[in-house]
């Protein structure tokens, strides 16, 4: 018996884009991009492709990927997972690194492998694997307006070659033909891909042919798009998966974004579902300029998949500090607090670039995070100590409570909500002139703003960062709870990729640094909260 479910897009809010999901069984799998941020590509599972919890991370190991010389928004690019004959099978793009590679695993939380390298494409490679043991690459190539998409034969125990590349598809006349993914069903080969660059203009489009390497028809008009829907809510749509259900209904997971008047978010790309409907001559379609992908949706599921959410937030511990990040919780919907209580970290935290778990404790002051910085700042393109979590929300408010008692001039530590290098805010106590202040800042653009200042006495601080869609508000207390200070106001698009580049979204949380030079004075923080305020 089949019922009406009403769910609520996205499904994976805030930084999780370029989604890849697959069944095996009833149970479904996600991977997202991760570009700069340490551990790399999350893992989520879910029943009913709406309800997602996250299970690890696949890239924990120096190993697997060093990113110490990444920039911002380069590092881990679109992932596509699989699974084949009992094996998992992730592949993705160490952009300025190691290029395209592919890990394996037995189970999607892992433990995964060691890179397997292959030898052709540029970004956005994708696995297919043929019912006649034949294994497939499909990846993009070229650039800009001479993006296409190649596909070559691969073996699948070593990535050696066993073909040479060959051009499958170019596009439909728009820039950056990328993000392929190769499926057989329903008698043919059928081939998606992104167009358009990942900004207004961005389209998924669909090819078919009898044979793998086509050649390929295009369907006439792109499956999914909003790119003649200026005022519409949800912008940016691509970047397109497709999933059967267990009752042989298809899906769509995709990437899109939920701007502030039409003109930025801090959440950056998000992960997004729709169901895909096939047309009399053999085509799938979601939404070419109709406007039916929206926040709220309804769509019929059996009674099997209408139980609505299935996990309760249970922490999932893993490994050491040093080596990974525990994993707890679904798809961050709900207000969260961290009590740094536990001996691993909660897997939404994330580190720019690397982990330094020599700079990053919880046994040093049992209860509380210990931070001591190094010599970066969050303006740095060297890696800098930044602990955070993706923002998830356009009203929210992240508090903390900061015990930090500097000596030296420079060291300085607090609560910060950062896109890149160019934009970023800063709230924390800092040694200037031999005087303890604590300092409100913003970067735009490269360039440094102090908003305010005011001096400190105490040791021991409440720090508070509360937003809207258009501003955040930069808070204090000296008890956390009678009382809170306004120290300053900065302009929410200041953390947009909109406004100062890039791929990400903003992430809210601590961070800590000597200023030039490595701090040897630590600061404890005793909770993070996280709370919705929308």
């Amino acid at each position: 018996m089949s019922v009406l479910q009403t769910y609520t897009n996205p499904v994976l809010s805030g930084f999780y884009p370029d989604p890849s999901v697959i069944r095996v069984n009833d149970d479904y799998y996600l991977a997202v991009s991760s570009f700069e941020y340490y551990p790399g590509l999350p893992i989520f599972h879910s029943r009913d492709l709406i309800h997602w919890e996250q299970i690890g991370h696949a890239l924990i190991r120096k190993s697997q990927l060093d990113m110490s010389s990444r920039q911002s928004s380069q590092g881990i690019y679109a992932p596509t997972l699989r699974y084949h004959e009992g094996v998992f099978y992730l592949i993705t793009t160490d952009v300025y690194g190691i290029g395209n590679f592919y890990i394996t695993a037995e189970k999607p939380e892992g433990p995964w492998s060691d890179p397997i390298l292959i030898p052709y494409g540029n970004i956005d490679p994708s696995l297919f694997f043929d019912d006649d043991g034949k294994v497939y690459v499909t990846a993009q190539n070229g650039t800009d307006v001479e993006s296409h998409i190649i596909q070559y034969e691969i073996d699948i125990k070593t990535g050696k070659a066993l073909s040479e590349p060959v051009v499958v598809a170019r596009g439909d006349g728009g820039v950056w033909t990328e993000g392929p993914h190769l499926y057989r069903m329903k008698g043919f080969y059928y081939l998606t891909c992104a167009c358009g660059g990942t900004g207004s203009d961005h389209r998924a489009l669909v090819y078919r042919s009898v044979n793998p390497y086509g050649p390929f028809e295009i369907m006439p008009h792109p499956m999914l798009t909003h790119n003649q829907l200026p005022n519409h809510p949800i912008q940016n749509l691509g970047h397109a998966e497709l999933v059967e259900d267990a009752e042989g209904n298809w899906w769509t997971m995709f990437l899109a974004v939920r701007p502030v008047d039409g003109q930025y978010s801090v959440l950056g790309r998000e992960t997004f579902l729709a169901p895909v409907t096939w047309s009399e001559d053999g085509w799938p379609m979601v939404d070419n300029n109709e406007g039916t992908v929206q926040f709220e949706m309804t769509v019929v599921r059996s009674d099997q998949n209408a139980e609505g959410n299935l996990f309760d937030e249970q922490p999932l511990h893993t490994s050491q500090v040093g080596d990974a990040i525990a994993s707890t919780s679904g798809s961050g919907l709900t207000s969260w607090r961290d009590d740094f209580d536990e001996e691993q970290l909660n897997h939404r935290w994330a580190f720019i670039r690397t982990l330094q778990a020599e700079r990053v404790s919880l046994s040093e002051s049992p209860g509380q995070l210990t931070l001591k910085g190094n010599r970066h700042s969050l303006k740095d393109a060297e890696p800098s100590l930044f602990i955070g979590v993706r923002q998830q929300h356009r009203c929210m408010s992240v508090t903390t409570e900061l015990c930090f008692a500097p000596d030296v001039d420079g060291e300085e530590a607090g609560i910060a909500v950062r896109l890149n290098e160019q934009g970023h805010l800063t709230l924390g106590i800092r040694m200037a002139n031999g005087t303890r202040v604590l300092t409100a800042a913003a970067v735009d653009r490269g360039e440094v703003s102090i908003l305010s200042e005011v001096p400190v006495t105490g040791e021991r601080i409440w720090l508070r960062i509360t937003a809207n869609e258009w501003e955040y508000q930069l808070n204090y207390s000296n008890d956390g709870t009678t009382w809170w200070n306004t120290i300053a106001h900065a302009a929410a698009h200041i953390v947009s990729p909109e406004r100062n580049g890039g791929f990400t979204g903003a992430l809210v949380g601590l961070y800590a640094t000597g200023n030039g030079v490595d701090s040897q004075t630590s600061a404890f923080y005793d909770y993070f909260d996280y709370k919705i305020s929308e």
